[in-house]
């Protein structure tokens, strides 16, 4: 079950985020992305949050939708996003794809980069996508597989300390059984070889950044 989850951060590219869009995804709105989903034209499944970034006006429009709406109080422990990626995993979810997590803020933005590493959510697949930008986790015990295109951009930065057992195939620069240290730049800018890259890690966690080519002919998504 794939969920899609509007953040209330920066939806840069709108048209690419349309492309995204399967037929059978699940969208919950977190608060304030409710309104990329009216900008849209998609109606969520639910919207989650206290409701701060959203007027009565478009709660209105959305509850005559009949979507649903679960409310929180302002005063709470959790962003809005945490407790729509919580709602998303108590109902199934496998595979999350989050939009609109970035933004001006960096407090928020950086909590949300962390959201993924959250062991609440180690069950789950989850992928913040910004324009061409892709992220995710890279976890230890695990191999990962990359979808692109010969020259999209992968970088790796390890989390929480060194990351180490690391191997790839597809990209420029590989690693065999090789370790990042936490704080270097070496695992920046890699470059894809082929249609599919693959990473395994044993020890540690690194988020992977991949940086699709833009296609001139179609906004279509590499992973759409």
């Amino acid at each position: 079950m794939r969920i899609v989850i509007f953040a209330n951060g920066t939806l840069n590219d709108p048209h690419q985020s349309m492309d995204l869009i399967r037929p059978d995804d699940f969208i919950i709105a977190a608060d304030g992305g409710a309104i990329h989903c009216l900008e849209l034209g998609l109606q969520p499944n639910i919207v989650i949050g206290d409701f701060d970034s959203l007027d009565r006006e478009n709660l209105s429009r959305l509850e005559a939708s009949g979507v649903e709406l679960i409310r929180h109080p302002a005063r709470k422990d959790y962003t809005d996003l945490e407790l729509a990626l919580e709602h998303a995993l108590q109902i199934g979810a496998s595979q999350i794809l989050i939009l609109g997590a970035l933004g001006n803020r960096w407090d928020q933005t950086l909590a949300n980069l962390l959201l993924p590493a959250s062991a609440d959510f180690s069950t789950m697949d989850i992928r913040l996508v910004d324009g061409q930008q892709e992220i995710f986790l890279v976890k230890g015990g695990h191999r990962t597989v990359i979808q692109g295109k010969p020259g999209d951009i992968l970088s790796l930065i390890p989390l929480y300390g060194d990351a180490s057992g690391i191997t790839t195939q597809g990209l420029e620069y590989a690693l065999d059984e090789g370790t990042l240290k936490f704080g270097s730049t070496r695992g920046i800018s890699n470059v894809l070889l082929a249609n599919m890259a693959e990473i395994s890690c044993k020890e540690g966690l690194l988020v992977g950044v991949l940086i699709h080519s833009p296609d001139p002919n179609s906004h279509n998504h590499p992973d759409s």
